[in-house]
């Protein structure tokens, strides 16, 4: 809906310059450990639900489904590290500013063009944490889709951006962040950057 929206925006006057940016399961934290998700309520997204487990904030964890037709029978998806996401953005500003044309109204997938599965992915987050991920396994939900991944090939050959981290760099990130904090922001000590407190 709002691809469209921004297409008729540019169709109604071809002088604006629009980048949509598609994200693909944002997972990490800032490698410094002091800057993370920290969702209100529960986790709609599987890694904060998994970290708020490794520190003992709840007590497991249930996948939905483990009879689709994957490798270990879980969802698979393509996650990708907030840096890279991050840097993706970086990107397409400069698409935006340098572009001596007008570039029109573009669309970019913003992932690594690899699927991992839900299992992959808490496996890969128990070895970084040292933690075990209790598991319960439920029912599949209603419009789930068995495997969801990007092709990122045009904004590397466009934005000439790609992902850089992998799934063992984003599980030992969050966990740098879920350690350090491991009730968010609420209980954790602000850090002071570059020597000055803000």
């Amino acid at each position: 809906m709002a691809e469209e929206i921004c297409r008729d925006i540019y169709h109604s006057d071809p002088e604006w310059n629009i980048i949509l940016l598609r994200y693909f399961n944002p997972v990490g934290a800032h490698p410094s450990g002091y800057l993370g998700e920290d969702p209100c309520g529960t986790p709609n997204n599987l890694m904060p639900f998994v970290q708020q487990i490794a520190v003992g904030r709840r007590p497991s964890l249930t996948i939905f489904g483990n009879n689709y037709a994957t490798k270990d029978g879980t969802g698979v998806r393509d996650y990708i590290h907030v840096v890279d996401l991050a840097e993706g953005h970086l990107f397409a500003l400069k698409k935006l500013f340098e572009s001596s044309s007008n570039i029109g109204c573009e669309a970019y997938n913003l992932g690594t063009g690899k699927g991992t599965s839900v299992l992959e992915i808490v496996n890969a987050f128990e070895k970084a944490s040292g933690k075990k991920i209790p598991l319960i396994m439920g029912q599949r939900r209603p419009g789930d889709a068995e495997i969801l991944f990007s092709s990122p090939a045009k904004a590397e050959r466009e934005l000439h951006w790609k992902a850089k981290y992998g799934i063992t760099e984003m599980c030992g990130d969050l966990w740098n962040w879920a350690s350090k904090s491991p009730y968010g922001y609420a209980a954790s000590e602000s850090p002071k950057l570059n020597g000055s407190s803000r």
